[in-house]
């Protein structure tokens, strides 16, 4: 993996966040930027020239994933009291959403399986 790959391939990550992030502001849409940006990235994807410097990026970026964490433990830590007075409210808001997060998503697979299935016959 070269590193002008992954140069360029964050940098296509990067218009990609920014152009999403500016549509969702300018045209005051209701999504996030990041998620427009991620739909851009999407389309983008299909050009074959972006897809191999994104991949390296991803690469990259996936490698050192695990220091992305950082941040978020020493903001635990330092929200320690907020954590013993709602720490169970969390730990319920946390396992609802990932339960419907799991459900929908096998919903969404039975149902594309089904499309997929019934488009072959």
């Amino acid at each position: 993996m070269s590193s002008m790959n992954v140069l360029n391939g964050l940098a296509c990550l990067l218009v990609c966040q920014s152009a999403g992030e500016a549509a969702s502001r300018l045209l005051a849409l209701p999504l996030p930027g990041p998620v427009l940006g991620m739909l851009l990235l999407l389309g983008a994807l299909r050009v074959e020239r972006l897809r191999a410097p994104v991949a390296a990026a991803a690469e990259a970026l996936l490698a050192h994933f695990s220091l992305l964490f950082v941040p978020v433990g020493l903001g635990v830590i330092t929200h320690l009291d907020l954590l013993r007075q709602y720490g169970w409210q969390l730990m319920v808001v946390l396992l609802v959403s990932a339960w419907i997060g799991l459900a929908a998503t096998a919903l969404s697979l039975r149902f594309l399986l089904r499309r997929g299935a019934a488009a072959a016959d």
